[in-house]
């Protein structure tokens, strides 16, 4: 006996059927002898639907109020999954995600779990209940409703899950696994039978969508294993968990790609050291995400900075710059779009030297332009030109053997 926390996405619980299948699987998992929480998303589109509502009253509607809004979502489901269950015959009890004990920042929109209180849950789960949490929210120390962002039901499922010290969190949604790449967009992508909280980690802040990052860290945090599943089948999924449980037979073990990346160089910067601080504190206050960054001096006691930022953040980027420049003198600013991040992942690469440059070596093989690199232990990241982006994905995968038809090992 055991005790799991299964999550379900939005898909999984998009109509009263659906709601009615996650019923039977918690069931089941109850008939086997576990103690079980759920984690639900709102149904379907709700969330969308949800924000459309906002729309149709105030283009800038209160963060406080969209939240509070928002919430409703999870709390349909959580109800109509306790109901479900009832009529079965097996005892559930749904709670919102404050009365699951859930404590969060004052940030409204994408609030960080600061603490969860799990009495309420083990005194549910002692009188033989199934414990049905709202996903996404909690309760800020100003006693207001907090939601947790993108991802935010992921989160509070692992968060849960190290709260009460689970044996186990299953991720339910529309793919049943994790896969070496996005396998709408590479035929070859298969599914990986375990990978690493560090690989995945990557992946997943290099915009896997599968998982989101934060639930990914409490996993790593609190070594709890997590598993991504179908929701449609009984198919095993993919394994989370630490490296060293692990064969490692692949040396990159998965592949992510962004398009809409914008390369922005700023040259004839001073060559001082507060130039880099200046100028990056400057865009971060304005809510600019940066990633890729290199640097270069030239012989006039100049510096050139480049850096890669969302295109949809281009034009308050330029604007944040035009600014700068009375603080910050530049001579000029020049900025390329319709580029695209491609990147391998595999703690492999440890002890593998040379991966990078094989990559490096593939690209340029298959006329790819490489604009900027970025490294880590286990991760290389390129930026190309966007309309290379899926053939640059086909042509690594297939280089570094992680086909399906390729008969490895995992």
């Amino acid at each position: 006996m055991g005790l799991r926390v299964l999550k379900f996405g939005g898909t999984s619980v998009g109509d009263v059927e659906k709601v009615k299948n996650v019923a039977a699987r918690l069931a089941e998992a109850v008939d086997a002898g576990d103690e079980v929480v759920a984690v639900v998303s709102a149904m379907g589109k709700t969330t969308d639907e949800l924000v459309g509502l906002s729309k149709s009253i105030t283009t800038k509607p209160s963060p406080r109020e969209l939240d509070m809004l928002l919430t409703t979502g999870e709390q349909v489901t959580t109800a109509l999954l306790a109901m479900a269950l009832q009529e079965m015959g097996y005892e559930a009890v749904s709670l919102t995600g404050w009365q699951a004990g859930l404590k969060t920042e004052s940030v409204h929109g994408n609030a960080r779990i600061l603490d969860i209180d799990a009495k309420r849950m083990i005194r549910h789960l002692g009188e033989g209940k199934i414990v049905i949490v709202a996903g996404f929210q909690g309760l800020s120390d100003t006693e207001d409703i907090a939601t947790l962002g993108r991802g935010g039901s992921d989160t509070t499922a692992v968060a849960i899950g190290a709260a009460l010290k689970a044996d186990r969190c299953e991720i339910y949604t529309d793919v049943d696994g994790v896969y070496t790449t996005d396998p709408r967009y590479v035929k070859g992508a298969r599914k990986l039978s375990t990978i690493s909280y560090d690989e995945m980690l990557e992946l997943a802040n290099l915009g896997a969508g599968v998982l989101h990052p934060r639930a990914v860290e409490f996993a790593k945090n609190f070594n709890i294993p997590l598993e991504v599943r179908s929701s449609f089948t009984n198919d095993t999924g993919t394994i989370i968990e630490e490296v060293a449980s692990m064969e490692q037979n692949l040396v990159v073990r998965g592949l992510a790609f962004e398009s809409n990346v914008t390369k922005i160089t700023i040259s004839g910067l001073p060559n001082e050291i507060t130039t880099l601080p200046s100028l990056f504190s400057s865009l971060a206050s304005n809510g600019i995400n940066v990633d890729i960054i290199i640097q270069s001096t030239s012989q006039r006691n100049t510096t050139s900075i480049s850096f890669s930022i969302e295109t949809a953040a281009l034009e308050l980027t330029l604007d944040v710059l035009r600014r700068l420049e009375v603080k910050l003198p530049y001579e000029n600013i020049f900025y390329e779009s319709e580029l695209a991040k491609v990147s391998i992942v595999g703690s492999g690469m440890i002890s593998n030297p040379g991966v990078a440059a094989q990559m490096f070596e593939v690209l340029a093989d298959h006329d790819v332009e490489i604009k900027m690199v970025s490294t880590s232990e286990i991760k290389v990241s390129t930026i190309v030109p966007e309309d290379k982006m899926i053939y640059a994905i086909e042509t690594l995968h297939e280089q570094f053997q992680l086909d399906e038809r390729t008969p490895v090992n995992q």
